[in-house]
């Protein structure tokens, strides 16, 4: 084995949130830039996301002994826990697997089946428990891209998992404050909440805040929808949002938090909501190569055949003599329209939450024909 330094190539995949819509808002397209309210302290997780352009990274190589390891590529994850999950925070996934399959035995999801046999960790998405608690290792979950960190409570010694942020190592100590503000901390800062020195001290990576003890231009992950529930947007690898504005009323009491997502789509926020200081780990998973089509089975996705290659009964296109799809125009098995911008949903009901939609056509405005 070898580890290979490689380089990304340009364009392979822009950096989320890229837009060049000449509509959009001042703030949404120009994040408001580290005050005197959000601490230098902060500035080392505001660059710890990586870039998708021209990045150097890490992978492992190994020596072609078989067709299957010569285009082999992983990255670098030595600090990941070498044994087995601590299995009563574990429960066997049986009778989940169903290959893609209804109760009626029909295939509605495609190219799913098959897969090793895996153990589910149970995730805490929604970090009430208060108290300080420490990193006891970053494990490896095979039901998920991002890696995840198993915690111990100094108080009550209680273990659960959360997903791992970006940095987050053995020996580490994160601390939830969705139940409020600890009385010590409030008399560390003179008996009255100081919102700059509050971030200095509760902005940390990994730490569980409500979204409206965020500073502006910080990165989260693991991000709410509903108070006093769990984490729902930015739980895969890599991935982070951005928070951008605050909605104040004449008491200076915030009222909605606008968050730039992973996607670009800027969204309104209740305060109250979830968030975690930091980016989503295991960034480079992206880069990874499987080497072989068996790898994939492995983890339960089945090959996805062109519907060029199916016959007539199974496909529009299938069928005929030599790779011959007829005179139509590419569609799907079902006879939908595959490309032309073809819309199927109306724009009624619109989210009323979203305010500026994510970026369609690669950030692209389409001209229309007149």
């Amino acid at each position: 084995m070898t580890v290979r330094v490689e380089r990304c190539r340009p364009g392979d995949r822009t950096a989320a949130g890229e837009s060049d819509h000449d509509d959009a808002v001042d703030w949404a397209k120009n994040p408001v830039k580290p005050t005197a309210s959000t601490p230098e302290a902060l500035s080392p997780l505001q660059a710890s996301a990586p870039s998708r352009k021209n990045v150097a990274i890490q992978l492992k190589s190994y020596k072609p002994r078989t067709p299957g390891l010569r285009h082999l590529r992983r990255p670098v994850n030595d600090h990941l826990w070498k044994g087995r999950p601590l299995r009563r925070l574990t429960f066997p996934k049986k009778g989940q697997g169903k290959g893609g399959r209804n109760n009626t035995g029909r295939v509605t999801v495609r190219h799913r089946g098959g897969g090793h046999k895996r153990r589910i960790r149970t995730v805490d998405f929604n970090r009430k428990e208060p108290g300080r608690q420490v990193v006891e290792r970053i494990e490896y979950d095979p039901n998920r891209t991002a890696h995840i960190a198993l915690l111990k409570n100094e108080g009550t010694g209680k273990l659960s998992y959360i997903i791992a942020a970006e940095g987050m190592r053995a020996g580490d100590t994160v601390e939830s404050y969705r139940s409020g503000v600890p009385d010590h901390l409030i008399e560390s800062m003179g008996g009255s909440v100081d919102p700059g020195l509050l971030a200095a001290k509760t902005a940390h990576r990994g730490n569980c805040l409500p979204l409206h003890l965020v500073p502006l231009g910080t990165q989260i992950y693991c991000v709410g929808t509903t108070r006093n529930k769990g984490a729902v947007f930015c739980r895969s690898a890599g991935t982070y949002a951005t928070v951008i504005n605050k909605d104040e009323s004449e008491d200076k009491k915030v009222q909605s938090v606008a968050v730039k997502l992973q996607s670009g789509e800027t969204r309104r926020f209740d305060p109250s909501v979830c968030a975690t200081i930091g980016v989503a780990s295991n960034p480079h998973h992206q880069f990874a190569q499987l080497g072989k089509a068996g790898r994939s089975r492995w983890m339960g996705r089945r090959p996805s055949v062109r519907g060029l290659a199916m016959n007539a009964a199974d496909h529009p296109h299938g069928g005929g003599r030599g790779k011959s799809k007829g005179n139509v125009h590419p569609v799907s098995p079902w006879g939908v329209p595959a490309k032309g911008g073809y819309k199927t949903r109306g724009k009624r009901n619109r989210n009323i939450y979203v305010i500026q939609e994510r970026p369609r056509n690669q950030g692209k405005r389409r001209t229309k024909n007149r």
